[in-house]
């Protein structure tokens, strides 16, 4: 399963995302932002990572207006590898050599086609293992310390 979540600078942005979620039959979870109204995004942050994390859901989409915001705090969650993409190859990479394990993205940087791309590239990928392990191992380490 999926969880998806937004503050309100990614609201709009987060509704076509879902449209595409229900298109392709991904199974997902809203956690809000719900309408337009200023919401703190770290909160969403913090509620799509530690599922992530604790293994509730598989992976994570937070939207907000960079998309920075967003993965600065679900970064801060252990076990979280939350990458900000707003193109195609960099969403397929982050998924293949990082395992990332959440999408961020800024509804007032990137375009709604563009960023249907992004997320499906992000949800069709699968991590490669091999010597990346390696280094998401060190990721994994850094968190420790």
């Amino acid at each position: 399963m999926l969880l998806i979540g937004s503050d309100h600078a990614g609201f709009a942005l987060k509704k076509v995302l879902i449209e595409e979620l229900e298109r392709r039959g991904v199974a997902y979870t809203d956690v809000g932002a719900f309408s337009g109204e200023a919401v703190d995004y770290p909160n969403i942050a913090a509620k799509v990572a530690r599922a992530v994390a604790a293994g509730e859901a598989e992976r994570g989409i937070l939207v907000c207006g960079t998309g920075i915001g967003m993965s600065m705090a679900a970064n801060k969650v252990q076990g979280i590898r939350a990458a900000v993409c707003h193109d195609v190859f960099s969403a397929r990479m982050t998924r293949m050599h990082n395992d990332a394990n959440i999408l961020c993205m800024g509804e007032r940087v990137i375009g709604p086609g563009l960023a249907v791309d992004v997320m499906n590239a992000f949800l069709d990928a699968a991590f490669e293992g091999g010597r990346h392990q390696r280094r998401v191992d060190l990721i994994t380490e850094l968190e420790k310390r």
